[in-house]
Formats: structure tokens, C-alpha cells, sequence
């Protein structure tokens, strides 16, 4: 595998050949930046935990250098900022017990650029190589340009894939905008209460980010717990931390489908059941 940026970060926290460490690879997490995947993608990281023939995979593809610093890190020029991002991630893959880590070191500019084929040439690398079971990104309705950026490379990269190698499930998940507007029937419902003392040492370590000025580790808590309370009304809840996903496998596996009209269907299904709810009070 030849990744197209000399710069790029392959790590393996057990040591094992590269080969085989991607080859075993069951779960799969494509992330814009360092903590994307431990905030998005815990889930997956809680499949394989403690699981023998269940590994979890990670791909961050930005190099971090655009991040926000205050405080302690507030004089760190963009290369140093990089610097502890790299091993902030790295130490993320040892507490998760990843499979595999890869850093693909891109700047934000080159994956939001719609001429730029080489992110997608890259994740369709990785993919071959590791044919995962389930593929974890974000959402095509996050607000973050860099997060659109890496969903599109990753739908575009599967869709070049021979069909029998394509993964089962693919995952579009909530970062810079949270999915309870999704109408229920179509989200994803992960169940990510397990294992509360993982969640919390890998939202912690990213200090670079929360002493830097952005409490990532509180927020991603507080709507995990918030979208368990909120999902159901009428019911006591069945698990107290819940992390919402939309459905991209459709997208995968019919390469006809367009992003943008698959994506503002949900946005125009929520729109009707908005309408229809307000309509019924209102005697229309």
C-alpha cells in the first residue's frame, strides 16, 4: 500500500506485519480529524474491544494543523500543533485497542477540494486492503466542510469497489450537528453505554483540544446521554448513552443514487413530519 503522502502515520499498537493487521480488520472508522473517531465511531471501538476475531480500525485524514489553541498550547505554531495531534491519535489507538491507525496527513484544503482525487485514492487502498464488515464516517448533513469533504471521498472510494468487496453497513454519524431530527424509523441507534470508563479516557486524551479551548470530552458525553433520555417519550429508557448514525449503505451499493438528493430526502421527510404534526393541531 502506497499512500500518496510521504508524511503519512501507520501505526500498529501490537506490532503485528501491516498486512495482517489490516487484513483482520472488521470495523472500520473514517475520520476528518484527531477525536473525530473516538466521538463518532465508539460504537465500533466498543465491538471489538474485547473481542478475539473483531478489530477495529482507524483512518484520520487530516494533519491537524488548523486546530484551535488557547491556554498551554496557545503558542504552538502549526507544526507542533500537528506533532501532538499525531500522538495524541497513536495514544487513542493503544487505550482502544485498535487494530490499526493510520494518519493519512492531509491539510483541510486538499480534502475539500472537489478536484483533488487523491483522499479517495487513498481510502480505496485502505479499503481493499482491509474489507471491513461495517465502515463508520460522517454524516452528508454535518455542517463542517472538512466532515463533507471526507464522506464524499469515502462514498466515492467504496463505490469503485468490486460490489463482493463492499462492507455491509455503512454508517454516516453525528458530529458537528447532532441526527434526533432524523425521523426515528430512519436512524441508526447505536447503543454506546458500555464501558463508560473507555468512553471517558478516550475523550480525555486529547488535551491539545480541551485545554486548548474546546470541552470535545463533556460535550460528546452530555449528547450521548441526551440522546438516550430524548429518544422516546413515552417509554423509560433502555440504555442511558445512545449515539445516532444515518444510513449511507444505500448509497454503496447503488452507485446511481445521488448524495445531495438521497441526503435532502431525510431533511424533506423531517420537513413533513414537522408539517403534518403542526397541521393536525391547527384543524388543516
Amino acid at each position: 500500500m502506497k499512500l500518496h503522502n510521504s508524511t503519512a502515520d501507520v501505526f500498529v499498537p501490537d506490532n503485528q506485519p501491516l498486512a495482517a493487521a489490516l487484513d483482520r480488520v472488521t470495523h472500520l472508522g473514517i475520520g476528518a480529524h484527531q477525536d473525530d473517531l473516538e466521538f463518532m465511531a465508539f460504537h465500533g471501538i466498543l465491538a471489538c474491544y474485547h473481542s478475539t476475531d473483531k478489530w477495529f480500525g482507524g483512518v484520520t485524514c487530516t494533519n491537524g494543523g488548523g486546530s484551535s489553541r488557547v491556554g498551554p498550547y496557545g503558542h504552538f505554531t502549526d507544526e507542533q500543533m500537528m506533532a501532538v495531534r499525531r500522538e495524541e491519535q497513536r495514544a487513542a489507538a493503544v487505550v482502544g485497542r485498535y487494530g490499526v491507525m493510520l494518519q493519512l496527513d492531509y491539510p483541510s484544503s486538499a480534502i475539500k477540494s472537489a478536484t483533488d482525487p487523491r483522499l479517495k485514492e487513498d481510502l480505496k487502498q485502505i479499503l481493499t486492503a482491509t474489507q471491513p464488515e461495517v465502515v463508520y464516517t460522517h454524516n452528508p448533513a454535518d455542517k463542517h466542510d472538512t466532515h463533507i469533504g471526507v464522506v464524499v471521498a469515502t462514498i466515492q472510494a467504496l463505490r469503485e469497489l468490486p460490489a463482493a468487496q463492499r462492507p455491509g453497513k455503512v454508517i454516516g454519524c453525528e458530529v458537528w450537528r447532532n441526527l434526533d431530527w432524523l425521523p426515528d424509523n430512519e436512524k441508526v441507534v447505536m447503543d454506546v453505554s458500555a464501558h463508560e470508563n473507555l468512553a471517558m479516557a478516550l475523550n480525555g486524551i486529547f488535551d491539545s483540544q480541551i485545554a486548548g479551548g474546546k470541552r470535545y470530552d463533556l460535550a460528546t458525553q452530555g449528547r450521548r446521554l441526551a440522546n438516550a433520555t430524548y429518544f422516546e417519550s413515552h417509554a423509560s429508557d433502555k440504555t442511558n448513552q445512545i449515539w445516532f448514525g444515518m444510513d449511507l449503505t444505500p448509497l454503496v451499493r447503488d452507485e446511481k443514487l445521488d448524495i445531495i438528493d438521497y441526503t435532502t430526502g431525510f431533511i424533506d421527510r423531517f420537513a413533513a413530519d414537522v408539517r403534518q404534526k403542526l397541521a393536525k393541531r391547527l384543524g388543516r
